[in-house]
């Protein structure tokens, strides 16, 4: 009697074993078929908002109104590196600032003609007499 159990019970397990591949298969289908049709997956939508949560924390650390100016290069590498640390993934600044587009209007951070001759301007410098050792 305890073997006909047995021998019973292993065929209903495989058989649940079987519709439950069978019900994966499907999922993984409709999933390959929503990606091919250009919509994200679930796993690509939670990275995109979990790059937008650590971007939105990173600009706690490094303002955008820093953007603007002859810092914008270290505080879009600052940005690029605080990410990289709290995703644990390769970002490069090109991501960076498609994701700050999404946020903010990066055409207005961009130098002015002023700044750029600010910075272009070259001036004589010399250091003071009082610098040098005087000669004995």
């Amino acid at each position: 009697m305890g073997r006909k159990r047995g021998a019973n019970w292993t065929r209903k397990r495989k058989r649940k074993m079987k519709v439950e591949e069978i019900k994966e298969k499907e999922k993984g289908e409709e999933k390959a078929e929503l990606s091919a049709e250009g919509s994200p997956s679930i796993d690509e939508e939670e990275m995109q908002v979990e790059m937008e949560l650590r971007l939105l924390e990173a600009l706690e650390i490094y303002p955008p109104a820093k953007l603007k100016g002859i810092h914008r290069h270290f505080v879009l590498y600052g940005l690029t590196q605080h990410m990289q640390r709290s995703l644990k993934k390769q970002i490069t600044p090109d991501d960076v600032l498609k994701l700050l587009d999404r946020f903010y209007n990066l055409e207005m951070l961009e130098p002015d003609d002023d700044e750029l001759d600010i910075l272009n301007k070259e001036e004589e410098f010399s250091l003071p007499p009082s610098f040098f050792p005087k000669n004995r």
